[in-house]
């Protein structure tokens, strides 16, 4: 019989995860669609279709395929007024490789691609419209998704009728906000993000007192009493694929049996709830500070020795079982010092894509589970390991005065979504301030804690982490009077909220775009930099439509980190602040605060339900009308509130903002709607 080799099988488990990655991404399509319309001759135009595809996917050419893949297709709808002229090409050649699977020679883009069609009007006096419907289908090396497909309107001449130059959404959007393509691109920045810090959080993990001294004991486990390296190797790769499951299916369970029992819509609302709510925020908030002061040593955490000592007792038995109950341990064990770890990584992946918490804690588990199976395969790193020691319960001791920090934003958030007044800005920056200071002065070696070990002359590695740390109190000290502090913005309240010192970067913009200052729930929300605007997008319309203006819809929430980001480092820029005071009526749609309205504001949806929250309502509104379920959004109206312009997700691109302002203010010139 032939043997296989462990890494093969190794490689076959992990590779049994994957799915859950492409369930992630049945929400979202990774190709995001453009058009243009370029002027050629006396009557002829050249129509430009532009395709962003997000690595690393990618999109078919344009076949044809009989028996194969989806090809890229263009359907154009017929007009008696226009000519087509030769057929759609791309500007560049796809890639070419042989399929096995369909036995024949397909092509494929990558990054961007471009395709083009000329086109003639019969009168070219006489403007017109012309429908163009693009389909495609997304693949990358495990996937693809279904077939997918956006409408154009295309504006040729000077026609009489309104029309866009650019896509508008069809009524599979509307319907489906999983194809908001835009939307894929800013979540997909955000979502890489979150594993990044989910990576880095489950190796610093591993540096804590009580999963530190686990290391050495358990690739003992694996290798006593047997001199077969390679089944060694083998229950350590298991263990660790163990620890990963462990963390990870719990949080899978939960999503699989929302989704089947409420649909997307349930499992999305309780996320929604969790990330704003205000009881598990506070939850949360108590948690954190209870964890904070176990880790200062006031006591310990620990899951009930019944538990450990039960699962220890099994994984004396070996074999995969005693493997699964080592892990099982392992992770038991280790509740006090990963605990707030693991809940500070799936909280803050609450307000993506629903499937976003199972990647994120996949992300945090493989990390964690990583140096346990390394160790197992190369048994001599344990040589060069330090001792467990001192610098363990420093470590325990950093990771409070963290817990701390990080635990002020969920009390923020509950703060701010139920409008308490009880953390504004300066007072959040006051406490950070003060723990990021005595952090500092504990690295220093001037205060020290009861488990501390006797004091040790100042090493290299304290110094250069206490001038990081202090360094860092200078930086959030003129946040106190009104600096921005981009680098943190997200994290912080904002800025409407600062009580004394407040200066935006659009002081005279209250005044400036004539917005009544009685617009409704003005008197509990705000919007940035000084703007003024308004909060209800019915209003928001009807005074568009007076003034002659675009409207700018900012889809938001209290809670939504990324908002604060985008508000903070790209909102801040003259040329992006100038639009919007100048050329755009703002309407910021809140989908997480919690306020009451009057019951003449009410909204019943299609099933009945009667929704009273302002939240709620925009949540609702933004999802039903437009298609959008992610945060932060931003859309331009016309007049007859119809996008004028592609939607955009977070993006950092100051550039690319400024881009899409400047193309929805061109779109409105030819169609204002009514």
């Amino acid at each position: 019989m032939k043997r296989r080799s462990p890494y093969r099988l190794l490689s076959l488990l992990l590779l049994s995860l994957l799915p859950l990655f492409s369930m992630a991404q049945d929400d979202q399509n990774p190709v995001r669609w453009s058009s243009s319309v370029e002027a050629d001759s006396a009557g002829v135009y050249r129509l430009v279709f532009t395709a962003d595809i997000q690595l690393p996917w990618h999109m078919y050419d344009l076949g044809p395929y009989d028996g194969g893949p989806n090809p890229t297709t263009f359907t154009f709808t017929e007009n008696p007024a226009v000519e087509l002229l030769g057929e759609v090409k791309p500007l560049h050649e796809p890639t070419r490789i042989f399929d096995s699977m369909f036995e024949m020679e397909i092509g494929y883009f990558m990054g961007q691609v471009q395709f083009v069609r000329s086109v003639r009007l019969k009168n070219p006096d006489e403007g017109t419209t012309l429908h163009v419907n693009v389909e495609w289908m997304a693949c990358d090396d495990q996937s693809c998704l279904p077939p997918a497909d956006q409408d154009f309107t295309l504006v040729l001449g000077n026609p009489t009728s309104t029309a866009t130059t650019t896509p508008t959404l069809s009524d599979a959007s509307f319907n489906a906000p999983s194809l908001s393509t835009t939307d894929a691109v800013g979540s997909g920045k955000s979502l890489w993000g979150l594993i990044l810090e989910a990576i880095l959080w489950g190796l610093a993990a591993l540096l804590t007192p009580c999963v530190f001294p686990m290391v050495p004991m358990t690739v003992s486990f694996f290798l006593k009493g047997s001199d077969n390296k390679v089944r060694g190797r083998m229950m350590a790769s298991l263990y660790g694929l163990f620890i990963v499951l462990l963390y990870t299916l719990p949080i899978t369970l939960i999503i699989l049996i929302t989704k089947l029992v409420g649909g997307d819509s349930v499992t999305a609302d309780i996320f929604n709830w969790l990330a704003t709510h205000w009881l598990p925020n506070v939850i949360f908030f108590l948690v954190f500070m209870i964890f904070a002061a176990s880790f200062f040593g006031a006591f310990e955490i620990t899951m009930p020795s019944w538990m450990v000592n039960r699962s220890d007792r099994k994984a004396d038995q070996g074999g995969i079982f005693g493997t699964f109950f080592m892990a099982l341990t392992l992770v038991l064990v280790s509740f006090s010092c990963t605990g707030p770890i693991v809940g500070s990584v799936l909280i803050k992946s609450t307000s993506g894509e629903v499937w976003t918490p199972v990647i994120t804690m996949l992300a945090f588990s493989l990390a964690f589970a990583l140096p346990f199976t390394l160790f197992a395969f190369f048994p001599t790193l344990l040589k060069n390991l330090p001792k467990s020691g001192g610098w363990l319960n420093s470590v325990k001791i950093v990771l409070g005065f963290l817990e701390l920090a990080l635990g002020l934003k969920f009390l923020s958030v509950a703060d701010q979504t139920y409008h308490w007044g009880l953390l504004d800005r300066e007072i959040y920056l006051a406490l950070w301030i003060v723990i990021f200071a005595l952090l500092g002065f504990y690295l220093l070696g001037k205060i020290r804690f009861a488990h501390d070990s006797e004091p040790k002359p100042l090493s290299v590695t304290r110094l250069l982490l206490s001038i990081g740390v202090f360094a860092f109190v200078v930086y959030l000290i003129p946040g106190m009077w009104g600096a921005p502090l981009k680098g943190i913005s997200g994290y912080l309240p904002p800025m409407h909220t600062q009580d004394f010192g407040y200066t935006s970067y659009a002081a005279s913009a209250n005044s400036a775009n004539g917005t009544p200052k009685t617009a409704k729930y003005s008197d509990f929300l705000h919007l940035p930099h000084g703007l003024s605007g308004f909060f209800d997008l019915n209003e928001a319309l009807e005074y568009a439509r007076q003034t002659g203006k675009p409207l700018f819809v900012d889809y938001t929430g209290h809670g939504c980190v990324n908002c604060r980001e985008m508000e903070a480092r790209v909102w801040s820029d003259p040329r992006v602040l100038e639009l919007l005071r100048d050329k755009f009526v703002v309407v910021a749609l809140y989908s997480d605060d919690k306020k009451t309205l009057p019951e003449s504001d009410w909204v019943t949806t299609d099933n009945g339900k009667v929704l009273k929250s302002l939240g709620k309502i925009n949540a609702y509104l933004a999802h039903k009308r437009f298609g959008v379920n992610s945060q932060p959004y931003y859309l331009i109206l016309n007049g007859s509130g119809e996008p004028i312009a592609p939607g955009r997700g977070y993006d950092l691109d100051i550039a690319g903002f400024v881009q899409f302002l400047e193309t929805g203010l061109n779109n409105y010139a030819t169609n204002p709607g009514k």
